[in-house]
């Protein structure tokens, strides 16, 4: 089975990518709703976050593991990966990929929470590839918290986005990356606000993209995955805000089995 953790509701976005993708393919889901959002957290208490995460998704029969928190991944997949002797991949280098992919577009804006913003993860990744490429980083840590409560659409909400992409409509950015898997439910909003002629990285897209090519690439893994098209979901604490957003997201209803931390 295929495990993907997130701080929240956001990672069913990557979900929803890998059932369009991979129809067949067992998922494991972990929303760690009783503590989003990660982005505010220091980085040893993220840290300590996504090994408990990892672990519960192990303890429930996941054979390899999708970080689908930026903030996770931005801080945590080092220790991940010496932790646990499992294939795991993160939502940053798909980004990056896509990114420095179009040699006519040369400045990128960067959006995430401000953990993933200051870690500077984006910006290393894509100068170690294009040295000559610029990167701008903007915090937008309000988006997480309005995505959670479901103002997808909200005048607020808006007048908010404007402001936070204010800064990268000045830096003249060609590239837009989604540094948060909650970020694509703002979609719309963002083209809007950005501006047309903004490519704007959907993260969630690049992470399933990745996923895909992972396990093209390494058949013994994926030999061994079940594939009876199953999907269960698991949260650290239960409201009705999640199932009635997560339905928004994957367009049916889902079951959510409570996991005390």
């Amino acid at each position: 089975m295929i495990g993907v953790f997130d701080s929240g509701i956001g990672g069913l976005t990557v979900v929803k990518a890998l059932k369009r993708h991979l129809p067949d393919y067992d998922i494991l889901y972990f929303g760690d709703t009783a503590r989003t959002p990660y982005g505010t957290k220091s980085p040893e208490t993220v840290i300590r976050y996504a090994i408990e995460d990892a672990e519960i998704l192990l303890q429930k029969g996941a054979q390899m593991l999708v970080v689908a928190c930026n903030t996770a991944s931005s801080v945590a997949t080092g220790t991940l990966k010496e932790r646990f002797d499992v294939p795991i991949l993160e939502v940053i280098s798909p980004a990056v990929k896509m990114a420095v992919s179009d040699p006519k577009r040369t400045r990128v804006g960067v959006i995430g929470t401000r953990a993933t913003v200051n870690s500077g993860v984006y910006e290393d990744k894509i100068k170690a590839i294009r040295p000559e490429m610029k990167v701008y980083g903007q915090p937008c840590p309000l988006l997480v918290p309005l995505v959670e409560e479901g103002w997808l659409k909200k005048g607020e909400t808006r007048k908010i986005v404007k402001k936070y992409l204010h800064p990268l409509k000045l830096k003249q950015i060609d590239i837009l990356i989604l540094g948060c898997t909650h970020y694509p439910l703002l979609k719309e909003v963002i083209q809007a606000k950005i501006g047309k002629r903004v490519n704007i990285i959907d993260s969630s897209e690049a992470l399933s993209d990745s996923v895909m090519d992972f396990l093209q690439h390494n058949p013994h893994v994926d030999s061994g995955l079940r594939k009876d098209g199953t999907c269960r979901f698991y949260v650290s604490d239960v409201t009705e805000q999640f199932q009635k957003i997560a339905k928004t997201i994957l367009k049916t209803a889902v079951t959510l089995e409570h996991i005390k931390l």
